[in-house]
């Protein structure tokens, strides 16, 4: 059904300054925005006077779906215990559609999410950029396979301790290793080229790094400490691919190299007290500083570290630190969009783009204000 959003306070996240205008909305997409729409014939309106009008929020990273609402130990599937590089599990075997985190990050304006396996294994699988709304993942999502995860730091070395990693040096060697045996898979099934007789035994591991090595998708590095990220840095350069920054507590230590690097880096979560060594010069100023010398920042919860529906709260302490408003809106918005590659549907209001928007009654980043109502789709999610 066309739907007609009318005379609210937009909020674009790609012009700095908000502006009075009109959302025509059809088919699920965005197909008309500015100051004055005329509403075709039949159209639901929808009044948004005194309201402000903000793009669904986005998540880049965290592993809602996967470990959420009341899962615990035994519910959790985000981590995989029986082997330390498992580059062939997806996201989206595991997922739970009904898992109630969803619906709750949807009503808190999350309309994006990118979720995947935790950073206990050296390589873990791929995350699934999804809409939180549906009853099967397949119709969900909106990249079945944004990027593969890889992990830096205490976490491989805690879990593996007794099996295979009792060092940082064990952990990038392992990584190494994939990658080397993924290149030399790959060479060998282009030299074989329509000569299946000369292709090489298929390897799960490996065809799953393929598109990693080829360049189609990053490796998505969970990294804290800052000797850490500069490791992730040195194995993206030395095997040309693809990498993001995830976590990136001690960002603020290494400006420049991050700086010079630019990858999109992924920032949190922030809340709570630091629960590890790796986690101690972890700030709410953090965003901010990167975002000022030019970085390309978002702001994650790490859902469920952070409860997801608190997203737009995490940027709002960020803003409380020193981050420019504007930075902190889209570190939450077009940020996150463009570093899981779905900015071309999601994280601003533009002609073209999904209907993903949420009403409020004041501005976002307030506690106090409420959300009214969240559109996915152009369809307002209903609470229970």
């Amino acid at each position: 059904m066309t739907k007609l959003i009318r005379g609210g306070l937009i909020f674009d996240a790609v012009r700095p300054e908000p502006f009075k205008g009109d959302i025509l909305i059809k088919d699920g997409k965005i197909q008309a925005i500015g100051g004055k729409v005329k509403a075709p014939k039949g159209a639901e309106i929808i009044d948004a006077e005194g309201l402000n009008v903000y793009p669904g929020l986005v998540e880049c990273h965290g592993h809602i779906g996967l470990d959420g609402w009341a899962m615990g130990y035994e519910g959790a599937d985000y981590n995989e215990y029986t082997d330390p590089v498992t580059p062939h599990l997806r996201a989206i075997d595991g997922l739970n559609p009904f898992d109630y985190s969803l619906k709750d990050a949807a009503l808190g304006g999350v309309t994006t999410l990118c979720t995947g396996p935790g950073s206990s294994n050296v390589i873990g699988g791929t995350f699934a950029a999804f809409k939180p709304v549906g009853k099967c993942i397949d119709d969900m999502v909106i990249k079945a396979e944004a990027a593969m995860k890889c992990a830096f730091g205490e976490n491989p070395k805690r879990c593996y301790r007794d099996k295979s990693i009792t060092s940082r040096m064990s952990t990038a060697a392992k990584l190494r290793e994939m990658l080397f045996k993924a290149q030399e898979y790959d060479k060998k099934i282009k030299a074989a080229g329509d000569d299946e007789s000369k292709l090489p035994a298929f390897d799960m591991r490996l065809n799953a790094l393929l598109p990693v090595i080829r360049g189609e998708m990053p490796l998505k590095a969970h990294a804290h400490q800052a000797n850490d990220i500069l490791t992730a840095l040195r194995i993206a350069r030395e095997f040309g691919v693809k990498l993001t920054l995830e976590h990136v507590t001690d960002g603020a230590l290494i400006v420049d190299e991050l700086v010079k690097a630019d990858v999109p880096l992924a920032i949190g979560p922030t809340d709570g007290q630091p629960s590890k060594i790796e986690l101690k010069n972890k700030s709410w100023e953090t965003p901010g500083i990167l975002a000022k010398a030019g970085c390309r920042v978002s702001i994650i919860t790490d859902s469920p570290v952070t409860i997801q529906s608190h997203l737009r709260l995490c940027a709002a302490l960020a803003i409380k630190s020193g981050m420019d408003r504007f930075d902190a809106f889209k570190a939450i918005t077009i940020n996150p969009a463009n570093h899981i590659g779905v900015a071309d549907r999601v994280g601003s209001l533009e002609k073209g783009k999904d209907a993903d928007i949420v009403l409020t009654d004041g501005c976002i980043f307030e506690i106090q204000t409420r959300i009214l109502a969240t559109y996915i789709n152009g369809e307002k999610v209903e609470k229970d």
